[in-house]
């Protein structure tokens, strides 16, 4: 197989467990959200200020515009985000929180519409009802086996916030990572991210809050190394070797590696429900990514 396929292979698996850590963190301690997140940002913190430190040493100093740019995309696409799935992952399954971040290829699309006057065709306003389809029948699964129907709403409506937020985010930064290189435009605006999330969690939690039990800690590395930073650059080195559109095609086993990690790891319930959802979702996610393609 295609080294790309691998990395890109990589790189899905490693998004994809992402929720299962952070699930697996909540079942072990009473952690807050923002303090599991700033321990996520804490142990990926060294590495990223090595990329930053090392794309920035020979490359052009940036524009004012440059860095404000870099400042919103990543207070939006990797601190707004990201908290609000926290958040989200408290109240839904791993893989509902999947299928609807899943959602961010046809939201971007929409955002080129309403953002850059981007003609949306038949197919792709084909793809965008397949994927909204196919989160209703998620939810169905979720407020079936959900004792209390209102906190699925609570976590579905904060993970499409994040969803959301990461469209805005990709939206913004095309013409960035051109300029600036996907290494360095990366590695600078998680250092935003992370020191917005240490600014979020100096706000409002003690510092006793991360004293946390090991089991926690180690959850929270496996989320900085096995989440963050291999499949960040593993989709990078991806899509350098086989294309974008090919690295977002087999992307969409995603929602499909979840939904079975959380079946393994959680005991999270599969039902027909879920998994026609899931291949609704995958089916808009395919059309939309072939359009891009």
């Amino acid at each position: 197989m295609n080294m790309g396929v691998w990395l890109a292979l990589i790189a899905a698996l490693g998004f994809s467990a992402k929720a299962i850590f952070v699930k697996l963190a909540y079942a072990t301690a009473p952690v807050e959200a923002i303090t599991l997140l700033a321990l996520r940002m804490a142990f990926a913190l060294p590495i990223f200020l090595w990329v930053g430190l090392r794309e920035s040493r020979a490359a052009a100093p940036l524009a004012r515009r440059d860095w404000a740019a870099i400042v919103v995309l990543g207070l939006i696409g990797y601190y707004g985000a990201s908290i609000l799935d926290f958040l989200g992952l408290q109240y839904i399954t791993a893989g509902l929180e999947r299928l609807i971040l899943f959602t961010y290829p046809t939201m971007t699309l929409l955002l080129g519409a309403v953002l850059y006057g981007h003609r949306i065709g038949r197919r792709e306003w084909a793809a965008v009802a397949l994927c909204y389809v196919g989160i209703a029948a998620a939810f169905a699964h979720d407020l079936n086996i959900s004792a209390e129907a209102e906190t699925v709403w609570i976590g579905g409506a904060l993970v499409f916030g994040c969803s959301l937020c990461y469209a805005l985010y990709l939206s913004g930064s095309g013409q960035l990572l051109a300029r600036i290189g996907v290494a360095r435009f990366t590695a600078l605006a998680m250092l935003v991210s992370t020191a917005a999330t240490f600014g979020h969690f100096s706000a409002t939690r003690p510092l006793a809050d991360l004293a946390q039990p090991v089991p926690v800690y180690a959850y929270a590395l496996a989320m900085a190394l096995l989440s963050t930073v291999v499949p960040v650059f593993a989709q990078s080195a991806a899509i350098r070797r086989i294309g974008s559109g090919r690295a977002a095609l087999i992307g969409t086993v995603g929602p499909l590696m979840t939904i079975a990690l959380g079946w393994w790891w959680l005991g999270e319930s599969i039902s027909t429900w879920q998994l026609l959802g899931a291949a609704l979702v995958v089916a808009g996610v395919v059309i939309v990514s072939r359009g891009k393609a």
